[in-house]
């Protein structure tokens, strides 16, 4: 059974999923997404792990943020998380925007961390290939958030939000029916008061670092240390596998392979697979 807490952690209120029992795993998702995105990852480790599923600041049943809210910021919320639930060391998995959480967490608190899990994601080695013109049709998103319009166009109606989420969770899948089964929760949660610009938060905080890297500007970071594993999707229309070749560059302690059959959602879309391999990483 999956309990819910609602913890009140550096000045916020932020929601939490929990199951299981064993060493504790952080699970971080991405956008557009909260905790349940994780709940068959979570139905099938429950027997070898604590699975830990918060919903970010500004997703979710969690607090909103007043402005911009990065990773660097959330790995704050996620360090006080782990103060808050008595956790001493873990091991983090996600994506997506969840993995620029575990960089900033991994860099803040290295010692309270036993590994790295990541599904698709953004790191530096991506570099100005994010920008390249043939990535501008998948990656227009990222500054349609930062306009005033974005949360006031896309929050206009209980319509307009389903079309919106429904077009990344499907067109991001390469099985598009993956959240079918989900997708009113889904629908149901960017309804809430605040979590469209809650999620639009986090572009808007990553919007001078991300320009920076399309140019090739983007200042060089220390490698992180900590044991990565990262399964990498094969058909992710957002961030092609080529863009795993510098990946050693960030994470020197790296084991990398090709997730095959699945998009941007490994976790969500063949969750058998998925829960195998973080399994296998974190020795159960």
């Amino acid at each position: 059974m999956i309990e819910h807490l609602d913890l009140r952690v550096n000045g916020a209120r932020l929601h939490v999923a929990r199951t299981g029992h064993g060493r504790p795993l952080v699970l971080l998702h991405g956008w557009p997404e909260f905790w349940l995105t994780w709940e068959p990852v979570m139905t099938r480790l429950a027997g070898r792990f604590q699975l830990i599923a918060p919903d970010l600041r500004g997703f979710g049943d969690s607090d909103k943020p007043d402005g911009p809210f990065g990773a660097p910021e959330h790995a704050v919320d996620m360090l006080a998380l782990l103060d808050g639930l008595g956790l001493g060391q873990v091991g983090l998995v996600g994506h997506d925007i969840g993995g620029g959480v575990m960089q900033a967490l991994a860099r803040l608190a290295p010692a309270r961390l036993t590994g790295l899990f990541f599904f698709d994601f953004m790191y530096p080695g991506v570099g100005p290939r994010m920008a390249t013109p043939d990535r501008l049709s998948e990656i227009w998103y990222t500054s349609f958030h930062l306009t005033d319009l974005a949360p006031a166009l896309v929050g206009a109606s209980p319509e307009t939000i389903r079309i919106y989420v429904t077009h990344f969770l499907r067109h991001w899948a390469f099985r598009p029916e993956t959240f079918d089964d989900v997708l009113e929760a889904f629908v149901a949660n960017f309804q809430k008061p605040g979590n469209v610009a809650g999620g639009f938060a986090a572009y808007r905080a990553t919007a001078t670092s991300r320009l920076a890297m399309m140019k090739g500007e983007a200042p060089a970071l220390p490698p992180i240390l900590l044991p990565t594993c990262v399964r990498w999707a094969e058909h992710d229309p957002l961030f092609p596998y080529a863009w795993t070749d510098r990946l050693g560059e960030t994470f020197p302690d790296l084991d990398l392979a090709l997730f095959p059959g699945v998009g941007h959602f490994p976790h969500r879309e063949d969750p058998d697979h998925a829960s195998a391999e973080i399994a296998a990483f974190f020795g159960a």
